[in-house]
């Protein structure tokens, strides 16, 4: 057995304050955001883990990436026909969280889903890279293949049969809107008294409190 009870750190970069923070949790994620965003040792700001509960009761996580996020929820976009959306289709629940360990920071997003406005979907599929279109149209997501060449060899042939016009979106693939009705805000700080604050939709408003840590 490896013992790690020597691999911490001390989280003493920033802090989490009820009287500098936003009355709105969409506002503070936007702040925080940014911030990652522009920070150097950040390479992919808008990268989240995206849980939710498959059918045997067991959660099941999987990185995917923010692609917008507006008053109304954060959205992203997959397989409808996935273990992820299968499970999304079940519930309509997840949970997001986004770490960014440079800024000593995490966010926790409990949220319902739904899926986008086809018109939104078909509009992000086709600013995709042309090569990132003919992926989703050639991987069953999640369901098991014989080999990797069994990709691979769909994949030419489609680049041939759609060589010279327009991909067109699998009706099986788009975007969800995930509205949050609880927002954690996480701050490391020293000693572990990290800074927890967190929102919570109580019909149109939000409850703001502090969590001990």
């Amino acid at each position: 057995m490896e013992n790690l009870h020597d691999k911490r750190k001390v989280y003493e970069k920033s802090q989490l304050i009820e009287s500098e923070i936003k009355q709105n949790p969409i506002e503070q994620f936007r702040d925080w955001f940014l911030e990652a965003s522009e920070s150097s040792v950040i390479s992919e700001a808008n990268a989240m883990a995206v849980s939710t509960v498959e059918e045997d009761g067991c959660p099941r996580t999987r990185m995917v990436l923010l692609k917008a996020y507006t008053h109304e929820g954060f959205i992203f976009y997959t397989n409808y026909n996935s273990r992820k959306g299968k499970a999304i289709e079940n519930s309509h629940k997840a949970c997001l969280h986004f770490f960014w360990p440079n800024l000593e920071r995490q966010i926790i997003i409990k949220a319902n889903l739904e899926k986008v406005a086809e018109n939104l979907s078909d509009g992000y599929f086709h600013s995709r890279p042309k090569g990132s279109q003919l992926g989703a149209v050639v991987s069953p997501q999640s369901e098991v293949i014989p080999n990797r060449e069994f990709l691979e060899e769909k994949l030419k042939d489609l680049e041939k049969e759609y060589e010279n016009i327009e991909v067109p979106r699998p009706s099986n693939w788009g975007g969800y809107l995930a509205r949050p009705y609880e927002i954690e805000f996480w701050q490391g700080r020293p000693n572990r008294l990290h800074d927890r604050i967190i929102y919570e939709l109580d019909d149109l408003d939000w409850k703001i409190s502090r969590l001990a840590p």
